[in-house]
């Protein structure tokens, strides 16, 4: 598809416009949503690496209707950071020919090297035009042979005499809240508890110290869910539940903080009284420090087989330390500290971490850490911990060969059972694990049915620090990109499977994933997987059947509906040991780029059989949660909520009785000084 791109900028801001001419302008597609929600849209963007290292870019996209989505690219993690959002402007419109885009991005929202002088940035512009098939035109052609892609993008010179201004974003915040509850969570009986109506002030600022160097404070800051959390099935799980971050201090500048072991998780940080954090870069060299004061303290044991958790009334100060060093063209080497101390408690970690490219198409990236722990003396006693400081290693290396039309890939992991990163989310411990895989992928012509199709497959095994397998699996997979933006997954293996002192041996399953988008309205998928497993429970063989049905439906212009469901069947010899289900109903109507209403349900059912189970358990469990939100968003800072919550529970659907209800209230005004 023809498209143009217009370049320029003044003293305060870098604008592009766009006219993406289209033979069937009806056939754009294009709706009011949310901000960050548009993926499945026409999409005009482009990418900005002022810092022309080829490691990290800025992303901007736009919808035809002026819907903003934006991102970071981080190649040296090989991650995308949808969460990042900065304050940007942007204008679009359908017209007879297509579309255009306009697009303003202030200086100060962005980093690049200081000076004033002639400046080359890193630049791609892109157009998304899904039709039958999604396609991605872009400035300039990507050779599937190289693993980079920032290293592949144009360039602009020029931008002489650019600076970011004082670079000053003031948040005041105000929030408002009440909650009522039962008297006894545990009895489901009783009228509700009238709760105090609670309000809180709260401040986040955000300052430029340089035009590439960037300190972010917050005190008394709401890190309330304004975003429901999506419910997860937590039956017959070996290990805790990810559940992503959402807050946006947390969000400014995550990827600095990324590394190859998830040792940094910033919603270990569950209830802080107050935030800073200093991010930035200057020439080859990347700084990233945040500390904050947390009122709660959550903590996870890892094992090689399970985990377990708790959480305790007591006060921690949170610390992480990441600096980054860029070598040669594409390389990178990094040092991480974090701590996280409290009276009797303390974890303290400290590593290196490394990307390594010797060809364009091989890439190495590889961690160690060390860490040193030492836990209260009662919490040691209850959850089967060593008592008084210990310490222990974890290692990650990784190769991956990522070409056109072969991949290969192997890994190695050797984690320590008395290592713990408590400020990161590593819920398996005392494990090493190896892997390997390989792939072979056809692409299709102009005329051919299919666009992609890859097969292949992965060994690996796990063993305990003593030398025990944990599991050893083989796995082949089937995939197929065809017409209608379809996708089609099939994949089969057999794994061996150690668990409580049984060990489980030609374990089959199968899983398969199939998603179609036969119009731009309207996408479904289905995902449907088995087989033999473990009853984790009580330690016995059974099989496991997991259904799960998606649909996402734009009803007009402003209706968005979406549903998911989620339903797990475990058989055992005796009979069914537990069917689960699990139904999520999100509508969003958008009167505007800005502002919107949303409701959403969750339905979770857990029937269960207790003469099946040797500790005892509910016959039936039933919970549903219900959230209506209304959201002003003048951008991504300045905002208004105003919604309502409440959770109902028991054993019958037509007679839950309800647990909890909240109102809140929240605005906050961003003055860009």
């Amino acid at each position: 598809m023809e498209t143009e791109a217009l370049v320029t900028y003044d003293d305060d801001r870098f604008y592009v416009a766009f006219r993406a001419f289209d033979p069937d302008p009806a056939a754009i597609r294009a709706h009011l949503q949310d901000r960050d929600t548009i993926f499945n849209d026409d999409l005009v963007g482009f990418k900005l690496d002022p810092f022309d290292d080829e490691r990290r870019a800025f992303q901007f996209f736009v919808n035809p209707l002026g819907v903003q989505f934006d991102s970071l690219q981080d190649d040296v993690s090989g991650s995308e950071d949808h969460s990042w959002d900065v304050i940007w402007s942007s204008l679009g419109r359908i017209t007879e020919e297509g579309y255009e885009v306009e697009v303003a991005v202030p200086f100060h929202q962005l980093r690049f090297p200081k000076g004033g002088g002639v400046q080359t940035w890193g630049f791609d512009a892109v157009r998304f035009y899904p039709r039958s098939q999604h396609h991605r035109i872009a400035l300039q052609p990507v050779d599937r042979d190289i693993s980079c892609q920032l290293c592949q993008m144009s360039k602009v010179r020029g931008l002489e005499g650019i600076t970011p201004g004082r670079n000053l974003e003031l948040v005041p915040t105000v929030t408002s809240g009440r909650t009522d509850q039962l008297e006894d969570d545990e009895v489901l009986d009783g009228p509700l508890i009238g709760g105090d109506l609670e309000s809180e002030l709260g401040f986040t600022g955000r300052w430029g110290v340089t035009p590439n160097l960037t300190l972010n404070l917050a005190l008394n800051p709401d890190f309330s869910q304004v975003e429901a959390d999506a419910a997860q099935l937590d039956v017959n799980n070996q290990f805790a539940l990810f559940f992503p971050e959402k807050r946006p201090f947390f969000l400014e500048g995550a990827d600095f903080f990324s590394t190859p072991l998830d040792a940094v998780f910033t919603r270990t940080v569950a209830d802080p009284s107050w935030g800073a954090k200093l991010t930035g870069k200057q020439g080859r060299h990347a700084v990233g420090v945040f500390v904050a004061q947390d009122e709660v303290t959550n903590l996870t044991f890892p094992g090689s087989t399970e985990s377990d958790s708790t959480s305790l009334d007591l006060e921690t100060t949170n610390a992480v330390m990441r600096y980054r060093r860029d070598l040669g063209d594409s390389s990178a080497l990094g040092v991480l500290i974090t701590s996280r101390e409290g009276d009797d408690y303390s974890n303290r970690v400290a590593g290196i971490d490394g990307l390594w490219r010797p060809t364009e198409s091989d890439s190495i990236r590889f961690q160690g850490l060390t860490s040193r722990t030492e836990y209260p003396t009662d919490v040691a006693a209850e959850f089967e911990q060593p008592e008084g400081g210990f310490s222990d290693h974890a290692v990650q290396i990784r190769y991956g060969h990522d070409a056109r039309n072969w991949d290969w890939w192997a890994r190695y992991d050797d984690v320590g059972a008395g290592f713990r990163a408590d400020m990161g989310f590593m819920p398996r411990g005392d494990y090493i694990f190896l892997l390997g895989g390989l792939q072979r992928t056809w692409w299709g012509e102009q005329d051919d049915w299919f666009t992609q199709i890859r097969l292949g497959g992965e060994w690996d095994l796990t063993e305990d620090q003593s030398g025990q397998m944990i599991e050893r699996e083989v796995e082949v997979n089937l995939n197929i990109n065809g017409p209608r933006q379809s996708y089609f997954s099939v994949g089969t293996g057999t794994r061996d499977q150690f668990f409580d002192g049984v060990t489980f041996d030609d374990l089959r399953f199968f899983n398969t994933w199939f998603e179609m988008q036969p119009v731009g309205d309207f996408w479904f998928g289905m995902f449907v997987g088995g087989g033999d497993a473990v009853d984790f429970d009580n330690t016995r063989r059974g099989t496991r059947l997991f259904l799960e049905p998606n649909l996402s439906w734009n009803l007009g212009l402003r209706l968005r509906a979406t549903l998911e469901h989620d339903h797990q069947r475990f058989e055992v010899d005796e009979g069914t040991l537990f069917e689960a289900d699990l139904t999520q109903l999100r509508l969003v109507y958008q009167l505007n780029v800005r502002t919107f209403f949303r409701t959403i349900f969750q339905y979770r059912d857990i029937r269960r059989d207790p003469d099946l189970y040797t500790d005892e358990v509910d016959a039936v469990t039933e919970r549903l949660f219900t959230q209506l939100l209304f959201s002003y968003k003048l951008n991504p800072q300045t905002v208004l909520f105003l919604g309502y919550a409440d959770q109902r529970e028991g054993d019958e659907l037509i007679d839950l009785t309800e647990s909890n209800r909240t109102l809140f209230f929240k605005f906050g005004y961003a003055f860009v000084l």
